[in-house]
């Protein structure tokens, strides 16, 4: 194709990170993929993601080698790599010269941020900058990355709007994705980059993470153990289902904004919140199974609601999004299912 582009993808091996290679590959493009498939969680199937890439695990296993797809040849690369290597990163950026970077590494998650804060640091702000000196010497033009709907805390203002104020996070996790905005604000300004910083709202589907609402309800109640549901289940969230999510990521990626200006943010999410006692409600139908449920008060830096106003997306990329939460929670209890091999 005549606008094939060479894309950097970071966090290739997670889950929105697999699901966008995916799509880049199906629309043609090159694609190189880094992770350094840490042990936050399971790395089975991390590996298990990248092998669905075609890049298989003992390939993938080695620090900074490069691995061609078994599937896609050299329209997939791999390596396994740090963000933060500061040496290593500029030689990819020299030897591809990427048309577009997208940045969905980070160290996931509110409720570890607790426990291992530096995580956070490293990954999150030290890796972030690393890509944008990279875009930089390199003259990447776009930059999209990921932010968080968590940088907008226990606020009462819904739905959300990119316009609100966010100066008073509620976890380190989401200090950092407030950080990386402003990182990113710096370096359009006065490097000239277009970043496009896209704040996610509760990712859910095949390949999610094992740290994840869904996941957890899902695995407890097929094991038979209880769930655990927080501040007694008053919460709710936007959940947004990843094909949705993809679809809009590529829109930012390959396309060009009506709004022109080289910093832009925006919330990409289903903009209808779901009760958490509905969306457990809904698996429990699915499976046929009632769970058992352990009440907890509100855990330390959760937020009560998320909800998305995704309307400058809409405006600006004709964003929308086409799956009901019944059915994206079908196509995860399937994947589940066929993954981990339960009748």
């Amino acid at each position: 194709m005549n606008n094939k582009k060479t894309i950097l993808v970071t966090g290739a091996a997670g889950f929105i990170g697999y699901h966008l290679c995916e799509a880049l590959l199906k629309a043609g493009h090159m694609v190189i993929g880094i992770d350094n498939i840490n042990d936050y969680y399971d790395v089975n199937l991390k590996y298990a993601r990248l092998h669905q890439l075609g890049v298989e695990r003992d390939n993938a296993e080695v620090f900074n080698a490069i691995s061609w797809s078994s599937i896609h040849g050299s329209q997939m690369q791999f390596v396994r790599m740090h963000l933060e290597e500061r040496k290593t990163l500029p030689k990819l950026f020299k030897k591809f010269k990427f048309d577009m970077v997208c940045n969905m590494a980070a160290q996931p998650g509110v409720r570890y941020s607790l426990e291992n804060p530096e995580a956070y640091i490293e990954s999150n702000i030290t890796g972030f900058l690393n890509i944008l000196e990279c875009c930089r010497h390199y003259e990447v033009k776009r930059l999209v990355y990921a932010s968080s709907s968590s940088i907008y805390g226990n606020s009462d203002a819904v739905p959300f709007k990119e316009s609100a104020n966010v100066d008073k996070p509620i976890s380190l996790y989401a200090a950092t994705k407030k950080s990386n905005e402003l990182m990113a604000h710096t370096y359009s300004h006065l490097y000239g980059i277009e970043t496009i910083g896209l704040r996610f709202f509760t990712v859910y589907g095949p390949w999610g993470r094992p740290d994840m609402a869904i996941f957890l309800f899902t695995d407890a109640i097929i094991n038979n153990k209880a769930i655990k549901v927080f501040n007694n289940g008053d919460l709710s969230r936007d959940f947004t289902y990843i094909d949705d999510i993809v679809s809009g990521v590529l829109s930012t990626l390959l396309q060009n904004s009506k709004d022109k200006s080289l910093y832009k943010l925006y919330n990409i999410g289903n903009s209808a919140p779901v009760q958490l006692m509905d969306f457990i409600k809904t698996i429990e139908n699915i499976l046929g199974v009632v769970a058992k449920k352990e009440m907890f008060s509100m855990q330390a830096g959760d937020v009560h609601q998320t909800w998305a106003d995704v309307s400058k997306l809409q405006k600006d990329y004709y964003y929308k999004t086409n799956t009901p939460v019944k059915r994206g929670v079908e196509a995860f209890i399937h994947w589940y299912k066929t993954y981990y091999n339960i009748k």
